[in-house]
């Protein structure tokens, strides 16, 4: 079809004015684009572009609980309850000295180096519970990291509780529960650790909601990012003591129930493996970078012997500056043929093998009768008894020999106790407290051959890495009774009034176990065949002159874990103010902290009563309605939408979950526990509660849709919060033990009968 004339014209027109009107924008975008780079040359900071979201309320809940937990931060200006023994530690750390703690050190770290910020000389001894400061400890510098890691705990809740689609209203409620919890502030004011836990483990799981966000975006920026970020976080606290592996393994149950969940999509195998591999990865690099690095710094500023090194092994003690290190400067490496030695029991309790003039009796209290031979034992004091020499069946002298005749792995030999010259003897003869194992004692002079009894084989155990021959310090060994085959062990028990207390040694049959290791402490080589100069050279054989043994960084952190996770100091005690985890949830019992000597002025752990017991009835209410919901979906009736169901399951699987790894592994727990154990679960519980709360009015809402029933509920959590927070400003005299208390002022106080507070009667 032709198009006609006049169009044609039109559209030549229209085209030409199309065409001169894209020219003209071009031009006039060149020349803007010149004008911008030009301007852009002349001023590049204008580049960069930062911007910043700024959450008032956030700010305004920091600033509230900075104000609640530095106020007066430095009164008491006395030791209060655990300050005792951070305080030492943290003392130790300014004087660079060595110390043991079954906990890991991140949390004495930060304290500490405020503490070197603010100049402290560490030699302030934090003797007991009540003592005042001196002028010279900067008592505010010790306590701020504590409160200023619990002042943060708050607006991370309100972050948290954002990051599950709650409400603002919610999230600020969440804050506020905690904010204004007495248990909290006050274990948030000291030099105490819980806080700085709480904090860590809160902020991983925030950092872990938001990298569950990035779904759409995975392997962008801020999937690595937050990924990365939540497990630095949570090992964190797990570096501040072991109870943060609970939240670590909160946050891994997230993170399967999540990939879990993936297994039902449409992503193939190959796209899956590879995600699965990623995140294992990161998940597993991550936190034992962090964790080595924090001991890694540790075992390097305390590099000098101090009062707790003796817990560690002979070679440990040896590597640190003084201690050990004064007194076997020097000695011999090989033991041989004539060598003096002392035998120290390597794992668990430190003790020496020693023996005395003392004889066993000839019948012990259970009737048994014993060999009556003189008595061998573990002594834990350095002792010139302890002192043994090193002597070949086949040779009669007690001298060391040129060329040096080194005893080697699988080599038999006598010990010949220094000071009596009795040889090391077992023989089929019941232990005097394990009767299940033989007696070890030593028997008749070792001129006389009786070498059925005295003979020991030795095992070397790490000659992989120390060689064949027997290294003092170095080598660890097990002696084997060759006539019995049983191995030379410390029992663990100790010994009556006959055996003065002393730990008893047996032989044992079951051969392969950490109380049959030894190794040898102090060396030193026999040069004179007579007994008394031997005696002379004995007991002065404790004032050697000597240089350290090098360890490295990795059979340190071996050694110091292995001692920390076998073989804790910590018993079983009664403590007036322990408590089960039963008595937990309804606060049957609190903690007193310290008490004015002057006055009834005191500072008590108890949390705010109307938070902890709603928390309880919350936790209760959410697990009956959670079963309903599920009996009820089961039959096929979905009374909620499934985005609120989802969020109903979400809050459970986390907050639920949460509580219950931090609360009911204390069931299992064989130490003495107190109130403050407590309140990683609490937390959880509470965070509970709010969500609960969002979630029944959003429902009764939904269903009954009455703005008057709306309004009342509304009401209700108003009157609750007033009511929570007139506990908390009634018990705060408790958290700050500024207030001089009359006797009445504390009876009024004591809303339940099991609380024990201190009462200073006239």
């Amino acid at each position: 079809m032709e198009v006609p004339k006049k169009n044609r014209v039109i559209s030549k027109q229209t085209e030409e004015q199309i065409t001169n009107k894209a020219i003209a924008s071009e031009t006039k975008v060149n020349k803007q684009f010149k004008e911008d780079t030009k301007q852009l040359k002349n001023k590049p900071n204008k580049i960069l572009q930062i911007h910043f979201e700024l959450d008032i309320i956030s700010v305004c809940l920091f600033v509230f609980g900075v104000l609640s937990r530095m106020y007066k931060l430095e009164q008491p200006r006395n030791i209060v309850f655990d300050e005792l023994h951070y305080g030492k530690y943290v003392s130790l750390y300014m004087k660079n000295t060595f110390f043991f703690d079954s906990h890991p050190p991140l949390g004495k770290q930060l304290i500490a180096l405020a503490a070197s910020l603010a100049n402290f000389d560490g030699k302030y001894k934090f003797d007991k519970i009540g003592s005042s400061y001196t002028e010279d400890v900067p008592l505010y510098a010790l306590r701020f990291i504590p409160s200023f890691f619990g002042s943060l705990i708050i607006p991370v809740v309100y972050h948290i509780m954002l990051e599950f689609n709650l409400s603002q209203w919610t999230s600020l409620t969440a804050a506020l529960l905690l904010l204004f919890d007495n248990a909290l502030l006050t274990q948030s004011r000291f030099i105490l650790m819980e806080s700085m836990i709480m904090f860590f483990s809160l902020f991983g799981l925030l950092a872990l909601m938001k990298f569950r966000k990035q779904t759409d975006n995975v392997y962008s920026v801020k999937w690595f990012f937050w990924l990365i970020v939540s497990f630095i976080f949570l090992t964190c606290s797990l570096s501040i003591k072991y109870v943060g592996f609970y939240s670590c393994c909160l946050a891994l149950y997230i993170l399967l129930r999540d990939f879990w969940s993936l297994l039902s999509s449409q992503l193939s195998d190959a796209v899956l493996y590879l995600r699965f591999v990623i995140q294992f990865t990161i998940v597993l690099i991550v936190p034992v970078m962090v964790y080595l690095s924090i001991f890694f710094v540790h075992l390097n500023v305390l590099y000098k012997a101090g009062p707790h090194d003796s817990v560690m092994t002979s070679a440990f003690q040896a590597s640190l500056e003084g201690g050990l290190a004064s007194i076997t400067k020097g000695q011999p490496l090989l033991v041989a043929h004539g060598s003096q030695i002392t035998l120290r029991h390597t794992h668990g309790r430190t003790c020496w093998l020693h023996s005395h003039t003392h004889v066993y009796p000839i019948r012990y209290l259970d009737k048994r009768g014993s060999s009556h031979q003189q008595q061998v034992t573990c002594y834990s004091f350095k002792d010139v008894n302890n002192w043994w020499i090193v002597k070949r069946p086949n040779k009669n002298d007690l001298v060391v020999e040129q060329p040096v005749d080194a005893i080697k792995d699988g080599d038999v030999i006598q010990l010949v106790h220094g000071i009596t010259s009795r040889a090391l003897n077992s023989h089929d003869v019941a232990a005097p407290v394990s009767p299940q194992c033989q007696e070890v004692s030593c028997y008749i002079d070792y001129n006389v051959s009786m070498a059925a009894q005295n003979l020991w084989r030795v095992e070397i155990l790490n000659k992989e890495n120390s060689g064949e021959n027997w290294h003092t310090i170095q080598s660890l060994v097990r002696l084997i009774h060759v006539d019995s085959n049983t191995a030379l062990k410390f029992s663990g028990k100790q010994l009556p009034d006959w055996g003065f207390h002393q730990h008893e040694i047996v032989s044992d049959r079951i051969i392969n176990q950490d109380d049959t290791v030894w190794n040898v402490e102090e060396h030193r080589y026999t040069k004179s065949e007579d007994q008394k100069e031997r005696e002379r050279e004995l007991v002065t054989a404790e004032m050697i002159p000597m240089t350290t043994t090098k360890l490295s960084f990795w059979e340190k952190v071996v050694e110091l874990h292995y001692k920390m996770w076998f073989s804790s100091t910590e018993t079983l005690q009664n403590h007036m103010y322990s408590s089960e985890p039963l008595e937990w949830p309804l606060m049957s019992r609190g903690i007193a902290y310290w008490v004015s000597v002057n006055s009834n002025a005191q500072i008590h752990l108890l949390g705010n009563i109307i938070i902890w017991y709603s928390a309880t009835i919350g936790l209760f209410f959410y697990v009956m309605l959670l079963i309903f919901y599920l009996l009820r979906r089961r039959r096929l009736i979905f009374d909620l939408d499934e985005q609120t169901w989802d969020q109903f399951r979400m809050i459970g699987e986390v907050f639920l979950t949460g509580y219950i790894f931090h609360y009911i592994p204390y069931y299992f727990v064989d130490r003495t526990l107190f109130l403050h154990h407590y309140l990683p679960a609490f937390i959880f519980k509470t965070l509970l509660l709010s969500a609960l709360m969002e979630h029944i009015y959003t429902v009764f809402k939904d269903i009954l849709n009455l703005k008057m029933l709306s309004k009342f509920m509304i009401l209700c959590q108003l009157l609750w919060l007033v009511s929570i927070v007139y506990v908390f400003v009634k018990f705060s005299v408790l958290c700050y033990g500024t207030t001089e208390l009359a006797v009445k002022d504390i009876i009024g106080l004591r809303w339940k009968d099991s609380w024990d507070f201190i009462i200073h009667k006239k």
